[in-house]
């Protein structure tokens, strides 16, 4: 019987996607406690100080390798928590798995090109949250470089088109935003 197990949802979705962990939907995330906190320091995970008392985890995380966390049996409590709006979308029937990995491609081709235009115009550091890294780009001077200027126009509407699709995809934005928070309120 156990060949015909179906591998989970996160499994199939969480594997291939990674924009939790990869700085494109979070700046940081809240830790639980200063015990969580140094247990990350040790593992080697930049943790900064913040209002909560365990600190907030930096993103893009260190312990992201690919679209695959490295310290996953390690992973904090907000990350062994968090289940973005497309999971659970495909969890509760709204959208397939193969539409789910469709719009997991998309955003991850999206971001790419958001990436590509920031590095276009100078900006390297990839240690920053991509809308971070997005606003550094657009706030250089390009003086009356007209091709600079298009690619800051390009970068902006590239990045308003992948806030659009994160906020609608993946952070519950979309047409099953009430089904997503009553799953959150059953849990």
């Amino acid at each position: 019987m156990m060949s015909g197990m179906q591998p989970s949802l996160t499994d199939t979705l969480c594997t291939q996607c990674g924009l939790c962990c990869d700085g494109s939907l979070f700046a940081d995330v809240e830790l639980a406690g200063c015990a969580e906190a140094t247990a990350l320091e040790i593992l080697g995970l930049e943790i900064e100080s913040g209002d909560a008392d365990g600190g907030l985890l930096s993103q893009p995380c260190v312990a992201l390798q690919g679209t695959r966390c490295r310290i996953y049996a390690h992973r904090p409590q907000c990350c062994r928590t968090f289940e973005c709006g497309l999971l659970q979308d495909t969890r509760n029937g709204a959208v397939s798995v193969d539409r789910a990995l469709l719009h997991i491609a998309d955003a991850h081709h999206r971001i790419a090109q958001v990436k590509t235009l920031i590095s276009q115009l100078g900006h390297r550091d990839a240690r920053l949250p991509l809308k971070e890294r997005c606003a550094e780009a657009l706030s250089r001077d390009v003086g009356a470089d007209p091709e600079a200027q298009r690619k800051q126009a390009e970068l902006e509407a590239a990045m308003s088109g992948v806030e659009t699709l994160i906020l609608n995809t993946f952070m519950g934005g979309g047409a099953n935003q009430a089904v997503a928070g009553s799953d959150r309120d059953v849990s």
